[in-house]
Parts: structure tokens; C-alpha cells; sequence
């Protein structure tokens, strides 16, 4: 107690866990790392929101190998789900209604083998994690209907890198001990997320996408 920052043994002492007080300190640093993906690399995935939420999904799973399982068959469902429905001609809202009542029936169904198997890991994941994967089939959808199945597919493919990189970094012990002692270090985040916003250079993606024009040049 004695290395832990004051503030956070003033969070402790007024009841807030530490867990929930090192994962909204994390949440800023998770959310510029997605942002330098994007702004810097060139990744897109689902946006910035939905990678951040199935990173803290992960977390809560009982290892990060039961959320990817969970995450891979949300997606599958999803793509299969699209061709099941498509002779049916529906529109948007009730498509999704029916993809996401398979979703949570097939999560079920994991859910159960796990625990026939002797998984218990995977049949005792709690229902947040399921909710957030389950979430994930409304973006996947309506990417799907936009864009295509394999612009969908693949977004669903960065995404699930980007969680996994942001899983790894929000469990290192040495920047969960760090926050502890210093959780004021989660504020260097608005300075550089001012100078993410001021970038106007290529992204590194887009140099390989147009390397044969840039070497015209």
C-alpha cells in the first residue's frame, strides 16, 4: 500500500475496486493506441469504439482463448447468416433481430459443450464479455450489406488483431503497476491523441497501396 498512489488508495478507501480503477485508467491508453493504428498505420477495423470494448471483453473472459473462440463464432454466424437470409428479402432491423437470436443460441451451445468437455473456463464466462461479442454482429452486419462480405471479413480480422494487441497491453504487469503509482501518466494520452489529430501525412498502408506512384515520383 505503501508504493500505491494516494489517489488510488483514496479510490480504495471509498470502496471502488481495483480492478475497475486500473481499467478506466487503461481505457485512455487503449483508446490512443487504436486511434495511432488508424490515424498512423492505416488499420481501420470497427471504428475505434468496438475494438476498445471487445479488448475490456476480453479481459473479462477466463483467458483470452475463450474470447476469441466466442468472437470467431459470432462472426461465422454472422456470414452465415447473411446467405440463410437472403431468399427472404428482409429489411435491416429484423435481419439483425434474427442473426443476433442465433448468435445467443449458438453462444449458448458453447457455452454447454465447454462444460461437457470440462471447459470450465469457457462455461463460466460471465454475460458482459457475451453481450459486447454478441454486439459485434449489428457492425458486422451492416458492414456486410454496405461494403461487401469481404470488407466486413476483414474488418472483422483487424479488428480482432487490435483487441488482441490492446488485451496484451492493458494485462502487462508492468503498466498496470506503473498506473498504480503513477496513474497521472494515463494524461499523456491528450497530448498525443492532439497530435494524432494534426496528422496529415500518409499512413504507412498507404505507402505499400500506392509504392508504384510514389516511386514515379
Amino acid at each position: 500500500m505503501q508504493t500505491i498512489s494516494p489517489i488510488i488508495q483514496y479510490f480504495l478507501a471509498s470502496g471502488v475496486p481495483l480492478d475497475t480503477v486500473i481499467l478506466i485508467l487503461m481505457l485512455p491508453i487503449i483508446a490512443t493506441f487504436i486511434a495511432f493504428l488508424r490515424q498512423v498505420v492505416g488499420i481501420k477495423a470497427f471504428g475505434i469504439y468496438t475494438p476498445l470494448i471487445i479488448t475490456f471483453a476480453f479481459l473479462a473472459t477466463n483467458g483470452i482463448k475463450y474470447g476469441i473462440t466466442i468472437f470467431i463464432a459470432v462472426i461465422l454466424v454472422g456470414m452465415l447468416m447473411r446467405f440463410v437470409l437472403k431468399p427472404f428479402r428482409l429489411l435491416y432491423l429484423p435481419r439483425v433481430a434474427i442473426t443476433l437470436t442465433i448468435v445467443g443460441i449458438l453462444i449458448l451451445l458453447l457455452l454447454v459443450i465447454g462444460g461437457a468437455l470440462r471447459r470450465t473456463g469457457l462455461a463460466a464466462v460471465s454475460i458482459f464479455p457475451i453481450l459486447i461479442m454478441i454486439t459485434l454482429v449489428e457492425k458486422f452486419v451492416a458492414v456486410q450489406i454496405e461494403k461487401g462480405n469481404k470488407t466486413a471479413v476483414i474488418l472483422a480480422f483487424e479488428t480482432l488483431i487490435i483487441s488482441v494487441i490492446g488485451y496484451y497491453i492493458a494485462s502487462w504487469s508492468p503498466l498496470v503497476e506503473l498506473l498504480v503509482v503513477h496513474p497521472w501518466i494515463t494524461l499523456l494520452t491528450l497530448p498525443i491523441n492532439i497530435l494524432l489529430g494534426k496528422w496529415t501525412g500518409l499512413r504507412i498502408s498507404e505507402y505499400f497501396r500506392f509504392k508504384e506512384v510514389i516511386k514515379k515520383i
